[in-house]
């Protein structure tokens, strides 16, 4: 067979599209606090699901599964087990930042009208995998791909979405009954919202600040950003454009 004739032509998306994947992209919040207790239509979680689904994974082994939780029973199990964590990572920031810490809302666990928790399986293709042969993480990695596919959709159709990290996952793994090997890898909670914060809260709360691209890329070696071209300054150009609000001038 011809593989030449087989491809699919390699062009960029049409302007509109383009854009609109940028700012799904630039728009995109961790949401916390804002979830509407609407129902998700199912042919739209459906739709999200084919789009995690559709990740890049190492070896192609695939290597999630989704656990969709609206049992309220279970997301209580989740809560208490956050709120715990919660009052223990307050202790380990500084003393001046852990008011703040104890103000954010983190969390939308019984708020969302979904959780889902994306795991990774690491057996699901034997021992030895392409492509993860040296690095043993991959087939983790490839779970996370999955994430971004989920949230990047979730705003693709309008729904706020909010990954819930501070928590034990074994208690996370006992309440959902997730077999040993499989690793919780990210517990999200999934909804209808009543707006996306304009920058990310942690920023808005001078958590901490969004570093500038241009002094994180490097050429050739660590260390040299030294541009031998004009990216940086492009990278400024659309930077202050992302700043001003101006998506498409990305497109």
């Amino acid at each position: 067979m011809d593989t030449e004739s087989t491809l699919q032509p390699a062009t960029p998306l049409p302007a509109a599209e383009r854009e609109g994947l940028y700012r799904a992209i630039l728009t995109r919040r961790d949401t916390r606090g804002e979830f509407l207790p609407d129902p998700i239509p199912e042919a739209v979680l459906s739709r999200i699901l084919i789009a995690a689904h559709h990740a890049p994974s190492v070896g192609f082994m695939q290597p999630w599964n989704f656990l969709v939780v609206t049992d309220t029973g279970v997301r209580r199990q989740v809560h208490e087990a956050f709120l715990k964590a919660h009052d223990e990572a307050a202790l380990m920031f500084p003393p001046d930042k852990q008011d703040t810490y104890r103000s954010l809302k983190l969390e939308g666990i019984l708020e969302a009208p979904v959780n889902i928790c994306v795991t990774c399986d690491r057996q699901r293709s034997g021992p030895a995998v392409i492509g993860r042969t040296h690095i043993r993480t991959m087939d983790i990695y490839s779970s996370v791909c999955a994430v971004q596919n989920l949230w990047l959709a979730a705003r693709a159709e309008g729904l706020g979405l909010g990954w819930v990290s501070i928590f034990d996952n074994a208690t996370v793994q006992r309440a959902l009954n997730i077999p040993p090997g499989v690793l919780p890898v990210a517990y999200l909670c999934l909804g209808r919202v009543r707006g996306y914060h304009p920058r990310p809260e942690l920023e808005t709360a001078g958590w901490l600040p969004r570093l500038p691209l241009d002094d994180l890329v490097h050429f050739d070696r660590w260390g040299n950003q030294k541009d031998p071209g004009g990216l940086l300054e492009q990278v400024r150009t659309h930077q202050q454009a992302v700043r001003d609000g101006r998506l498409d001038a990305l497109s």
